[in-house]
């Protein structure tokens, strides 16, 4: 593979990677794996949550596209994108962790963010948290948030319909 076509292809998988964060997020940690994400949205003491077991399953991901683009574990059958969609799958999950648990849960470091882009993705994260329950709910990406104005009128027009149970703070 070319040099653009390597970079190209960890940019694209990085960016489909948040849609795949999402679509998981919305259909399968508030739905049958809520199990699992459930604990994330409750409060504990806890260091871990089981919530992070969707961290090693995103890591699973990343192993195997690496395993099916080295020649060493798939000899010649090996298929060399696998590589960068790997790293780009890699790469996302670097910044998930910083964004996600470390910036809008403060599970690594402490730092409020008063203006700008983080504090769009910190006020986003914390409207998706603004509901009790899997039900209902806004802002299930990690990286692109969109304007919290409007994600809390989306709250509000769910919690109108009885769709979701918001927290009064919230609104």
């Amino acid at each position: 593979m070319s040099l653009f076509a390597i970079i190209a292809t960890v940019i694209a998988t990085f960016l489909a990677m948040e849609f795949v964060a999402w679509s998981s997020h919305k259909y399968i940690m508030h739905g049958f794996g809520w199990g699992w994400h459930r604990d994330h949205h409750e409060p504990h003491e806890n260091r871990l949550e089981k919530n992070d077991l969707y961290g090693l399953v995103g890591a699973a991901m990343s192993i195997s596209m690496f395993a099916i683009g080295s020649p060493l574990v798939m000899g010649k059958s090996a298929w060399d994108p696998g590589t960068w969609i790997g790293l780009g799958i890699l790469f996302y999950g670097i910044v998930y962790t910083l964004i996600h648990d470390g910036l809008v849960h403060q599970r690594y470091f402490r730092w409020v963010p008063k203006r700008g882009y983080a504090k769009r993705l910190v006020q986003a994260h914390k409207l998706h948290h603004a509901t009790i329950g899997k039900e209902g709910g806004v802002s299930f990406g990690f990286v692109f948030a969109r304007d919290p104005a409007v994600l809390k009128q989306e709250l509000k027009v769910q919690r109108e319909a009885g769709i979701a149970v918001v927290r009064d703070a919230a609104l």
